[in-house]
């Protein structure tokens, strides 16, 4: 039987065995998370209402928080082509559906559920600035809000310049309480923003409002129709980002199971509130426009019957003149005062006094 090697001790091999450790190649690191695409506003994991450090890949924030209890992820996008959000979809799980409509806005405010995804849409506005009203000022700027609201996220999806949310985001961190009810605690700040937006740009419109009533019933009348007309087109977009809302917040005031926490509903029912007035301002003001705008029209009808009077009274007066030329230069062989040496003058006369007597009647009836 063949004699077995004798082993080496374990103390003796150990040096050898590091110097081999340390000689090998060292394994190549894993390859990084990119970075969030251009789209992305900002991507955060909330836990417990606290935001966690740092701004993760969307990816791995959604990885984090299906680990964590009571945590849940914001992503905030803004304008995000179709690649970006095919991949926040597929990552997601959302409704191939719903992330097409995404891509484009002019959505009208609406509330669907689409499996276990809530999607609720808003319409943003904000105030232009202008120097003077024109018949071509954009008054109010508008865009749309979409969210889509799951177990352990919120997806915002913004279009147009209004309506930014990272004010909604600073200001619904400071009160983590709120914030540690979950996704429906960003759905609840993104409405109260909005209609807080909603009674900003209604009371810039009441000011607008004023100088064309000033213009309108000024001693000048400087007020254009096209002016009344366009202020008229901004305040009709503005409603029909107002108004169509309200049946949203409605059903999210009512106790739902797949609606927001209990917690949350007096918020929403406050939220509401305030759009209900948001609503009577904006019917207010489309109502005294139209009122505006009547009046204007019937300036303008009374304007144009003046200028019909003083036309036709000028027409008057050189109607005489007219038929006095007209008869004497018939030239008949018999005709009164023709061979007079002072006919031309005493013509030129009677069409003077004619003239005259007529411009006194037509003054002072009115006319003139």
């Amino acid at each position: 039987m063949a004699q077995q090697p004798a082993r080496t001790p374990w103390r003796e091999r150990l040096p050898g065995l590091l110097r081999r450790a340390l000689a090998r190649p060292a394994h190549a690191a894993a390859p990084a998370r990119p970075a969030n695409p251009d789209a992305v506003v900002d991507c955060a994991v909330y836990v417990d209402g606290r935001r966690r450090p740092g701004r993760p890949h969307y990816t791995d924030a959604y990885a984090q928080t299906r680990r964590r209890r009571r945590s849940f992820v914001w992503l905030g996008l803004h304008e995000p082509s179709p690649a970006v959000m095919a991949e926040v979809g597929r990552t997601f799980d959302l409704d191939a559906f719903s992330v097409k409509q995404s891509l484009a806005d002019g959505h009208r405010p609406t509330l669907q559920r689409h499996g276990t995804v809530t999607l609720l849409v808003l319409r943003t506005a904000g105030y232009v600035e202008h120097t003077e009203l024109t018949g071509t000022s954009e008054v109010i700027d508008t865009g749309d809000v979409m969210m889509f609201l799951g177990d352990r996220f919120v997806i915002t999806v913004r279009h147009g310049a209004a309506g930014a949310l990272t004010p909604v985001r600073e200001g619904i961190q400071d009160r983590p309480a709120v914030l540690a009810e979950g996704p429906w605690a960003v759905a609840y700040a993104v409405c109260a923003r909005m209609v807080d937006l909603y009674l900003e740009v209604a009371g810039h419109v009441e000011q607008d409002l004023e100088r064309v009533e000033e213009m309108v019933f000024a001693r000048d009348r400087s007020a254009d129709v096209q002016q009344i007309y366009q202020l008229k087109r901004e305040i009709v977009e503005f409603k029909r980002a107002v108004l169509p809302l309200q049946a949203p917040l409605r059903t999210l005031t009512e106790p739902r199971p797949d609606g927001p926490p209990p917690a949350l509903r007096p918020w929403f029912v406050e939220v509401e509130g305030q759009l209900a007035r948001a609503v009577d301002r904006v019917g207010a003001y489309d109502d005294l426009l139209n009122s505006i705008l009547q009046s204007r029209l019937a300036q303008l009808a009374v304007e144009q019957n003046n200028d019909m009077r003083k036309i036709a009274s000028w027409a008057a007066i050189a109607a005489a003149q007219t038929a006095i030329a007209g008869i004497y230069g018939m030239n008949f062989a018999n005709m009164p005062e023709l061979n007079w040496r002072y006919g031309y003058p005493a013509a030129l006369l009677v069409m003077a006094a004619a003239a005259f007597t007529l411009h006194r009647l037509f003054r002072r009836s009115g006319w003139l």
